[in-house]
């Protein structure tokens, strides 16, 4: 069983990041910059392509490396995940243990500004119900089964594109709606680093429109009870803008999905 890491990241000058991610496996770096170029080489015995493109989007990055992957099993990541030593291991080990899994969710212990930390991962099957929550920088997948169901990253949504975020959310709804099997897994395979937002701007005009398109992508029809179920759980989130305001925008965003 193979592992290779498709990295997104942007503006790097040189392949320092290697060394800072702790890369031990093969990987396919995809950073997103302003000028063409790629590159192959070996570090530390493992082979790496490295793609610097004059291109923008999150999800463009990561179909760019998707596309491109060779090894059994592809591992998602961003420029702030450092790895542990040894978890191309633990991660193969834990798809030998489950061969039943599609797809494992991998947990990270979360450094610096977390606003709301997550419980420690458990041994549990994800279900559309409790799938919200995850990043990309979880994901570990079976490469041929995402093949298999002609699965990518929608390029509408995410950093760089039309509609602000829920491009993560999106990914592992298709995941579950195509049959896939998709479980959770003790334990930190490595660090990822909070910092500022590159979409977040407060809980503004977009926000709410761009979360009501993102529900309506996934959910359909029933968003809308979702969306009010969901503004009444977050309070906070509508406190200034307005609860009835809030959902009115967010119903426009469902209409034009």
């Amino acid at each position: 069983m193979t592992l290779q890491v498709l990295v997104a990241t942007m503006h790097q000058t040189d392949h320092s990041l290697l060394e800072k991610m702790n890369i031990q496996s093969d990987a396919i770096v995809v950073n997103q910059c302003n000028r063409n170029e790629v590159e192959r080489f070996m570090y530390n015995g493992h082979q790496i392509l490295w793609m610097s493109l004059n291109e923008r989007g999150i999800g463009l990055s990561r179909n760019t490396a998707l596309m491109r992957a060779t090894a059994d099993i592809v591992l998602f990541a961003d420029e702030d995940v450092a790895y542990r030593d040894g978890y191309a291991q633990v991660i193969e080990s834990a798809f030998e243990n489950n061969q039943n899994a599609d797809m494992l969710l991998f947990d990270l212990e979360a450094i610096g500004d977390v606003k709301n930390p997550e419980k420690p991962y458990a041994f549990r099957r994800v279900k559309w119900y409790n799938s919200m929550h995850y990043g990309a920088v979880h994901f570990a997948c079976k490469r041929e089964r995402l093949f298999a169901k002609s699965l990518s990253y929608n390029l509408l949504f995410g950093g760089g594109a039309k509609y602000s975020c829920g491009e993560d959310s999106i990914f592992l709804a298709g995941i579950l709606k195509a049959g896939l099997k998709v479980w959770t897994i003790p334990g930190h395979i490595g660090t990822v680093t909070h910092g500022d937002s590159t979409w977040f701007n407060g809980y503004t005009d977009k926000y709410f429109y761009d979360k009501g398109v993102l529900m309506g992508t996934i959910f359909g029809v029933t968003a809308y009870p979702l969306v009010i179920a969901l503004f009444l759980k977050n309070k906070g989130q509508t406190k200034d803008y307005g609860l009835k305001k809030a959902i009115e925008r967010a119903f426009e965003g469902i209409k034009q999905r």
